[in-house]
């Protein structure tokens, strides 16, 4: 009996809670780089990456020779139990490419949502003190210390009862809000809520993902490194989604300058195998008596091989410089559709290298987004075989995270698809 997307959307509704939405309704067979294709044999151009998860593209060959490798050989013992190379190999590498000076350390985890709760506990056993401070917009996971720290209501928060405390949320310079309106709240909130002397970490996206690909401007970013080294508080650069080449450097945060404390890191550090990780000063990162870090799965064996890989991948075929190039190709064609009059009206594109969105808008007149609108733009695509993203804390933003390993020819044909969508809707 042949399986159809219809049929599998009965089951998965049958058979899997409605908490976890899925955003096309398609079923993958198979995916090659920067295409896929669904159960029925339609192909699909990827403009998603699994979340970010893809800068290397689907199944790259020298990832899956890694994984196969060391999947003859062990696939599991824990590295608490019985450690491995790949792991400690990893770690070096990374502390070698750490986005600040001096000594660094890694520990390895699963899921981004790990990496960010664990940095913040390394932030707490290093400095004795509770307080988060995060950013409206954010996203951190959705665990319920990282649910805390996210800064969206809905649908990250509100059926979930009491989350962690000691969580507070700083307004992130956008449109009506600038850096000066940031820390001028940031000052309200050490006098009246909590002061600087119990916080233990301010976390922050150097671009935020889920929160609609805006761009932590430098000037913040160096104000809040101050302001941490002179309260003894720790600064924690959340690049799950910004890491390993996606803005045109290897971590985004590198493009302010600001050196971080702590680094969490996930997504596209496996190629597809499910790994995250913290990166952090060395000190900070020993802080923490053994024992009190792990998890049974964390830094497991395939996904180190396939990191590994991936960042042998990102050098060989120069995947930074690719993110660059790319990204302008992007902001040019959107850049484009702005001009016009004769589509759905779009912002001009935003973001850094690679990880590049726009705005759906009201009207061509002025920049007032058209809340909720992009998932229908999204949709339309879909059915005309292109895999698409929104996001934006109003649901009206694009966001384009297309493999970086795609031909300039499957990124226009992706482009074309948005830009009959946009005719199409006007």
């Amino acid at each position: 009996m042949s399986t159809t997307n219809k049929d599998l959307l009965t089951r998965r509704a049958n058979a899997v809670p409605r908490g976890v939405a899925t955003a096309t309704p398609v079923f993958a067979d198979r995916a090659e780089n920067a295409e896929l294709w669904d159960v029925e044999g339609r192909r699909y151009i990827d403009f998603a990456g699994g979340i970010a998860v893809l800068n290397v593209g689907h199944r790259h060959p020298k990832v899956l020779a890694a994984a196969k490798a060391q999947l003859e050989r062990f696939t599991h013992t824990a590295f608490q139990v019985s450690a491995y190379e790949t792991y400690i190999e990893l770690a070096e590498k990374l502390n070698a490419l750490a986005p600040f000076s001096g000594p660094a350390k890694t520990i390895f985890f699963s899921t981004g949502g790990e990496a960010t709760e664990n940095a913040v506990k390394i932030a707490r056993a290093a400095t004795g003190r509770n307080g988060v401070i995060a950013f409206c917009g954010g996203f951190h996971g959705r665990t319920l210390l990282a649910s805390a720290m996210t800064g969206k209501v809905l649908p990250y928060k509100a059926p979930f009862g009491t989350l962690p405390g000691q969580v507070y949320h700083l307004p992130f310079p956008d449109g009506d809000v600038t850096v000066e309106d940031s820390l001028k709240m940031l000052h309200f909130l050490f006098a009246s809520d909590i002061g600087p002397e119990q916080v233990a970490a301010i976390i922050i996206e150097p671009v935020q993902g889920e929160g609609g690909f805006r761009i932590a401007p430098p000037a913040l970013l160096k104000h809040l490194r101050s302001l941490c080294d002179e309260h003894g508080i720790k600064l924690i650069a959340d690049e799950v989604q910004t890491g390993f080449a996606r803005t045109g450097k290897m971590f985004g945060i590198e493009h302010s300058g600001v050196e971080p404390d702590l680094v969490s890191v996930a997504k596209s550090l496996g190629g597809g195998f499910p790994i995250s990780g913290v990166i952090g000063r060395a000190d900070l990162m020993d802080s923490v008596p053994p024992g009190g870090l792990g998890g049974t799965y964390a830094g497991a064996p395939l996904a180190c091989a396939a990191a590994l890989a991936v960042l042998d991948v990102i050098e060989e075929e120069k995947l930074i410089d690719r993110a660059n190039t790319m990204g302008e190709r992007l902001k040019a064609r959107i850049n484009g559709w702005h001009k016009r009059k004769d589509i759905l009206p779009v912002s001009t594109a935003r973001g850094l290298g690679a990880m590049i969105a726009f705005d759906i808008l009201e009207n061509h007149a002025g920049e007032e987004q058209r809340a909720g609108f992009a998932s229908k733009v999204c949709a339309k695509a879909c059915e005309k075989g292109l895999i698409l993203l929104s996001c934006g804390v109003k649901g009206a933003t694009i966001r384009i995270l297309t493999p970086l390993t795609a031909s300039d020819a499957l990124v226009d044909e992706g482009l074309d698809v948005i830009e009959q969508v946009l005719v199409e809707l006007a």
